[in-house]
């Protein structure tokens, strides 16, 4: 809930800006790299292209939705105190035209995990501003501070899987 008491929005559409760069290879013409995001939305049909220059190509490749859990509050909270905010695009391509299944995070932990998942394109872009004041008004409102406390073992429970003893089975303390 929101100060005034209604719920807070946790999720905010985002457009997806890709860049279309033209390679001199053999084996491919271009590749395409997350550019950034614009923040609302714009009413442009994806696949426009924004801008071309120097062999780089602007597309706009869609609107996607950024979505705030409150079990990552931490991780938003970590990312706006970096400095430079960023956010995670992943998109995976496709063989006719711009890159389609686009995804937006603002967790670092999801965007790194998209990396280990092996998305074809991914990236991280700055977060625009309008943007990471909501994500720091969701944190205000719902982060909780949570205090890491060490698990103690058994020391009955050290004994059954045989720690503390030498590889002869006497302890190694010498009791």
């Amino acid at each position: 809930m929101s100060e005034a008491g209604q719920p807070m929005d946790i999720v905010r559409e985002v457009g997806v800006v890709l860049a279309r760069r033209a390679l001199d290879n053999p084996w491919i013409d271009h590749i395409w790299t997350p550019h950034g995001v614009l923040f609302p939305a714009p009413e442009v049909a994806p696949g426009a292209v924004l801008m071309e220059q120097d062999g780089v190509t602007l597309v706009y490749a869609g609107a996607t939705v950024v979505q705030l859990f409150v079990p990552e509050t931490a991780n938003y909270r970590d990312n706006l105190a970096d400095g430079a905010p960023r956010l995670w695009i992943s998109a995976q391509a496709n063989a006719g035209g711009a890159p389609d299944g686009l995804r937006v995070t603002a967790d670092p932990t999801e965007g790194e995990a998209w990396h280990e998942a092996g998305s074809e394109i991914i990236a991280t872009v700055p977060m625009p501003d309008e943007l990471a004041a909501w994500i720091a008004a969701f944190v205000d409102a719902f982060h909780v501070e949570r205090v890491f406390q060490k698990r103690q073992r058994d020391r009955s429970e050290r004994k059954e899987r045989g720690f503390g003893r030498k590889p002869d089975g006497q302890p190694e303390n010498g009791h």
